[in-house]
């Protein structure tokens, strides 16, 4: 093969591999893949995590373990995805840091006191620090592979509680 052949094979992006067990579930199950704010439909499953983990009424020492087990799995499924995506360091079809994020926040509000308010304030709150990235979220971004993915979503994760807390501690929420 010769050079010129070499570096243009080498500039063509690796084509998917949608069924690929870490892309799957980096894109909660092709949810990534819809064309428009995907984040959106991702925070959207943190909200159906945040319902099911209130549902099982689970001690929150219990749910908070099992959050944070959820949140591990993604740095090395969210590192392999978006290299089987081959489409940068943060693919956008990659959704499973928001919907594994968004859960974190909810933490700070016992299971009996999320309210549809509550929700709807998480997934707002969720999706507007996600998008703006305040410090330090946009450094966080900047992490290695998987961990960079996840990261700055726990930044976001972690502004939403402070705001949940308030919001309550002011009988908003």
């Amino acid at each position: 093969m010769s050079p010129a052949q070499t570096a243009s094979s080498q500039s063509i992006p690796p084509t998917p591999r949608w069924f690929d067990p870490a892309v799957l579930l980096a894109t909660c199950g092709g949810l990534g893949m819809i064309g428009f704010a995907p984040g959106t439909f991702g925070a959207a499953v943190g909200v159906l995590i945040t319902l099911a983990c209130g549902r099982l009424s689970l001690p929150p020492v219990v749910e908070a373990g099992l959050l944070v087990s959820i949140n591990l799995i993604g740095i090395p499924a969210c590192t392999r995805a978006a290299r089987a995506l081959g489409r940068g360091k943060d693919p956008g079809a990659i959704v499973y840091d928001e919907a594994a994020s968004l859960p974190l926040a909810a933490l700070v509000v016992p299971a009996a006191a999320r309210t549809p308010a509550v929700l709807v304030a998480l997934f707002v709150l969720h999706r507007l620090f996600d998008i703006t990235k305040p410090f330090p979220c946009r450094q966080l971004e900047r992490l290695p592979a998987g961990l960079g993915i996840m990261a700055d979503d726990w930044g976001a994760a972690a502004y939403v509680a402070v705001c949940l807390l308030i919001g309550r501690w002011l009988g908003w929420l």
